[in-house]
């Protein structure tokens, strides 16, 4: 593993040169659509990851035409392009400061990068394709799934030094790897429809959940205190999972269905967890009431698959990234006004948000340890 590779020649982060009013489109939105957006063009094939960084002032995304880009939100064009990847990347984060960026691909490397003086700080060497990458929310550790051997990797983010290596975690490729907000477990999914909850203090897998879902697991993401966690899969549901220990074996997820005509591809909770956004293969973005248990609304524009979503911090954007090589900016702010909105409200209530807002489990769900529909095994902590 090295601290970058010396033959590579370090490059500042290429200044996007200012497009032309023609070419920003930002009269791409509908003005008899209730929901209006924005395109973001600048990418040349898929955009696989995109976030909100700086107060929801920029944007952040990665693509498989090798690059990472950095957006102004106001402008609508990227302000910095990072090259340093041979080949498609997978994934991008940021540390909760935004200060530095880790990057994933399939050119075997995991790379973090200097957010302000584009530099290039540290690559670490893989066996094989990096499927994803996650920053613990205190900046201190990177994870990356690897398909060779189905390994999960932990290691330092400042020295890059790997301080765990999961041989053999999945039976298949691992498609998403995230720490919970202590920052002491990792949780991983995969093609093999298993969830897993690895503990970094013990090394040892705290949960695994057999057949979480009827198909591949695509993606995961806790809400902000860790108590609850969502998987997205191609069986074309969502579930939110209680993880918390003890209590977790005898209880059945709460499964939100019917919101994608396809496989779903992502999954993120807003800041306070009384939204969940997916996206779709199926081309759209579905955004989901915690307190209704239902799909408030799905937004439609895309031309290909959506493969991430992203929220701001307000809730007043959201942010997709698709295979057509765009992003979407959607502003959500007048989502209430919507009729179809305040009617999904009224027609079903759930016990999410409650279970959300007040932290303890009031599911009322009976299931023998033997019986329940998902097989789970569990260790105490």
């Amino acid at each position: 593993m090295a601290a970058g590779r010396g033959s590579w020649r370090l490059r500042a982060p290429r200044t996007a040169r200012e497009p032309s009013p023609a070419e920003v489109r930002w009269g791409d939105r509908d003005p008899t659509a209730q929901i209006h957006f924005e395109i973001l063009r600048g990418h040349s094939d898929t955009v696989s990851s995109c976030h909100f960084c700086f107060e929801d002032a920029k944007i952040l995304s990665c693509s498989y035409d090798r690059t990472v880009k950095l957006w102004d939100v106001d402008r609508g064009f990227p302000i910095q392009v990072f090259e340093e990847h041979t080949a498609p990347i997978s994934e991008c984060n940021l540390t909760p400061d935004d200060r530095r960026v880790v990057t994933s691909s399939y050119d075997n490397t995991v790379k973090a990068w200097d957010m302000e003086t584009g530099k290039m700080l540290w690559t670490v060497e893989h066996e094989g394709i990096v499927t994803s990458c996650n920053i613990s929310c205190d900046g201190r550790y990177v994870i990356s799934g690897s398909d060779k051997e189905n390994t999960i990797y932990v290691f330092d983010a400042v020295s890059a030094t790997v301080v765990s290596r999961i041989q053999g975690h999945h039976k298949s490729t691992i498609t998403r790897c995230c720490f919970h907000p202590d920052n002491q477990r990792v949780t991983s999914v995969s093609y093999d429809k298993t969830i897993k909850l690895w503990d970094m203090t013990t090394r040892s897998t705290l949960i695994t959940i057999n057949e979480g879902h009827s198909n591949a697991i695509s993606d995961c993401c806790f809400t902000s205190d860790g108590h609850y966690l969502c998987t997205a899969s191609w069986d074309r549901s969502l579930k939110i999972w209680d993880i918390k220990t003890g209590e977790f074996q005898c209880h059945e997820p709460v499964s939100l269905s019917q919101g994608h005509e396809g496989s779903v591809s992502s999954c993120l909770f807003s800041q306070d967890a009384s939204l969940v956004v997916s996206g779709g293969y199926d081309k759209t973005i579905a955004i989901w009431d915690t307190e209704a248990g239902c799909k408030k609304l799905s937004l439609k524009g895309h031309w290909d698959s959506v493969t991430d979503v992203a929220i701001s911090k307000s809730k007043k954007w959201i942010l997709s990234a698709s295979k057509d090589s765009t992003l979407r900016l959607w502003n959500i702010e007048k989502m209430g006004h919507i009729s179809s909105v305040t009617e999904s409200r009224k027609a079903r209530g759930s016990k999410i948000a409650q279970e959300l807002k007040s932290g303890e489990n009031s599911w009322n769900w009976a299931c023998d340890s033997l019986e329940c529909s998902q097989a789970v095994e569990y260790k105490e902590i």
